[in-house]
């Protein structure tokens, strides 16, 4: 598996490029800023990315979206929960003070949970994992798990914004995250990776 992590914009999103060894075909997880960027990595990766994946529609993973999309003609992909989703103005002020923006185009998927990313011999399964957003997904496949906002190393996802709830976060990290291996290989939006078992057994909000 092809794989390269970028940390973009000035609130440090995490975004990850993933891709087939064999076909050279690819994703794009959560472009949260600096499109330039983004597709110099893609390049050099030499990926035809046909996959744009949002976690959620917070504006630090999205806005990055458009441009990506226009450059690369990828199909886009989100949460179903996004489509009740609205940007509020406080959202749009930062988003576009941050070079980015507060909405994305016309999904040309949305995920529920259980539903499957295949990208040629690549395979993910979607998890819907809400709580710090109510769109929330996480990916899970080949030993990784890209939790978005939902787990950190060693934190959890805000759960302050309108929307948002600890006891559901809660839920979906025991229900949906913490049953996975141990040696799981957790990427999430913000910070280092880290474990499945790790998170298990030192995270402080919930273990």
């Amino acid at each position: 598996m092809i794989f390269e992590a970028l940390t973009v914009g000035f609130i440090a999103t995490n975004c990850y490029i993933v891709g087939s060894d064999s076909t050279r075909k690819g994703m794009v997880i959560d472009p949260g800023a600096e499109a330039k960027t983004i597709l110099k990595s893609i390049e050099k990766t030499g990926l035809s990315i046909e996959l744009i994946v949002v976690t959620h529609s917070h504006f630090d993973h999205i806005g990055a979206v458009n441009s990506l999309k226009d450059a690369t003609g990828a199909r886009l992909a989100v949460g179903s929960g996004t489509e009740k989703q609205s940007p509020g103005a406080f959202v749009k002020l930062v988003a576009a003070m941050s070079g980015g923006s507060a909405r994305i185009p016309e999904p040309d998927l949305f995920l529920k949970d259980g539903d499957k990313i295949d990208i040629d011999d690549l395979h993910f399964e979607v998890l819907f994992t809400p709580g710090h957003s109510p769109d929330e997904i996480s990916l899970y496949g080949h030993g990784v798990l890209f939790s978005g906002d939902t787990l950190f190393n060693a934190g959890i996802g805000r759960t302050d914004f309108p929307g948002c709830s600890y006891k559901q976060l809660e839920s979906s990290i025991k229900t949906k995250l913490y049953i996975l291996p141990d040696n799981t290989i957790v990427y999430p939006g913000h910070g280092p990776a880290t474990t499945i078992g790790d998170e298990k057994r030192g995270n402080p909000f919930i273990r």
